[in-house]
């Protein structure tokens, strides 16, 4: 089993960029295949994107296509998430999930961070 942990969360301007990390535990993160997700208030945990394992796939929901990049350091046990010019509606908490199945790709979540906030102010 692997322990997920955020952190880069922070209060930032709108139009400023910030770059979150997922950390993993107990089990190198090379292992999996790992997305990008985030819950604003009031509303439902959302997809972002994912990277495939090896690192050779990424995919992101349109919406932050070409704001948000996702990049994995497996020799650090770190996936990061870079945001750019960021936007109030980017408010949210942002998760990180690792899937389990054994594929190459994204599929589910099986372990998942516990969140890191980040608030864009306008």
């Amino acid at each position: 089993q692997v322990q997920l942990v955020e952190s880069g969360g922070g209060l930032v301007q709108a139009g400023d960029s910030l770059r979150l990390s997922c950390a993993a535990s107990g089990r190198t993160i090379s292992t999996y295949p790992v997305a990008w997700f985030r819950q604003a208030p009031g509303k439902e945990r959302e997809f972002l994107g994912a990277i495939g394992k090896g690192g050779g796939s990424t995919y992101y929901k349109d919406s932050v296509k070409g704001r948000f990049t996702i990049s994995r350091e497996d020799a650090k046990g770190t996936v990061h998430l870079q945001m750019n010019s960021l936007k109030p509606e980017d408010t949210a908490v942002y998760y990180c999930a690792a899937d389990n199945t054994g594929g190459v790709h994204f599929i589910r979540g099986d372990y998942w961070g516990r969140g890191t906030q980040v608030t864009v102010s306008s």
